[in-house]
């Protein structure tokens, strides 16, 4: 299989490694600072038109595949940004796919032109406390009162809510015992985030302090009949069409970011002389930056091969979550390396090795763990019994 990138693939690239370029460490590490939301690097983003590059070209779009998202997002996180770049916009990309899929004419022309102008800022509300994982068992009521929704619910670690106008919500609207399956009963909508009946609360986390992560407690928010995406009751089959590229994109993600730090190590070890040689002449700091080239190398491979096969239409379960576990697994253990190779200066976040680790560590996390795929890939891949 020729994984060589078409002269399109190499100018969408290029394009986005030069505009990050714009974007250097001491502005990443103030955000990291600050906390401050990155307004800058997004409306450089949204005047380049890169929200639009999977949009349909009649609203705006480039009309490219998961391929061309996928070495996009891997410029932006493998830049001084990092996920807090990746995280400031990659939602747009993946988060609006089940509006294209299953959404009317009508609601297309309404929402998809502004996602793509950067108006509309959406964030997503799927998780819950309560239900973790096990996205059937939901809480969060959407209730029909004539032409509208009435949404009662809790959602967790809602990415971006401080900034969001707009929010991809899935709530449950027919009570599950009164399904024949527990996928059955779950409507998606994309509705308008009115802070006059939601609440959003930031939780304090680890890294990626620029974008924020959210507890959203929703009190009686009316959601119109439009703006349920497709038909009542099937959102969670539509969900489903949003998480291979989701699962492509963070794996991506995690591998450039890997990246950037094994090119931060590498640089360390040529430079930093101890004994009167430098520290990369030693095979005990050479052997274990190699491995990390190589176990990258693997996983961005399988990151391509799953997303050419979603955009050949082709099944890519079992590859997009095996490029979001090897990304995952590649980029964190590389940016440990990374902060050891540094030593002691490792700790300080001037080398930025440090923030870099804090923030791959998330696509371990994220959005499913790394278990779960485990028990994927033994049940669809290897056939063995399923285990939860």
């Amino acid at each position: 299989m020729d994984f060589s990138l078409t002269a399109e693939q190499e100018a969408v690239r290029d394009s986005v490694a030069k505009l990050c370029a714009d974007f250097d460490d001491a502005y990443w590490l103030e955000r990291d600072r600050t906390g401050e939301f990155p307004h800058e690097f997004r409306a450089a983003i949204v005047a380049g038109g890169w929200l639009g590059i999977t949009m349909p070209e009649q609203y705006g779009g480039a009309a490219l595949g998961v391929t061309e998202a996928a070495l996009m997002m891997h410029e932006v996180a493998g830049s001084s940004g990092a996920m807090a770049a990746a995280s400031a916009i990659h939602i747009n990309l993946f988060g609006p796919h089940p509006i294209v899929v299953f959404g009317t004419d009508e609601q297309k022309a309404r929402w998809v032109p502004d996602l793509i102008a950067g108006k509309a800022q959406l964030c997503f509300g799927v998780t819950e406390a309560d239900a973790g994982l096990n996205t059937t068992r939901i809480a969060t009521r959407a209730e029909k009162q004539g032409d509208v929704y009435i949404v009662h619910g809790r959602k967790l670690w809602t990415s971006a809510a401080q900034e969001a106008n707009k929010i991809v919500l899935l709530a449950r609207t027919t009570r599950l015992e009164d399904c024949a399956r527990p996928t059955d009963g779950l409507s998606l909508f994309y509705t308008d985030l009115d802070r006059t009946y939601v609440e959003v609360r930031v939780i304090d986390k680890m890294g990626r302090k620029a974008v924020d992560s959210n507890e959203t407690f929703i009190d009686g928010l009316p959601v119109p009949r439009g703006d349920l995406i497709g038909e009542e009751g099937k959102g969670f089959k539509y969900l489903l069409h949003s998480l291979n590229p989701e699962r492509i994109l963070i794996g991506i993600e995690a591998v450039a970011i890997g990246r950037n730090a094994l090119a931060r190590a590498t640089r360390y070890a040529k430079e930093r002389i101890v004994f009167d040689r430098p520290i990369g002449q030693n095979q005990a700091i050479q052997h274990p930056l190699a491995e990390c080239w190589m176990e990258l190398e693997a996983a961005y491979l399988t990151a391509m091969d799953a997303a050419g096969r979603y955009d050949r239409g082709e099944p890519c379960g079992l590859q997009a979550n095996a490029t979001k576990y090897l990304g995952a697994e590649a980029g964190f253990k590389t940016c440990t390396q990374a902060v050891l190779t540094h030593g002691g200066m490792g700790y300080a976040k001037e080398f930025h090795v440090e923030r870099l680790l804090r923030e791959v560590l998330i696509a371990r996390l994220a959005p499913v763990s790394m278990h779960l795929i485990l028990c994927h890939i033994a049940e669809k891949a290897l056939g063995l019994p399923k285990s939860y």
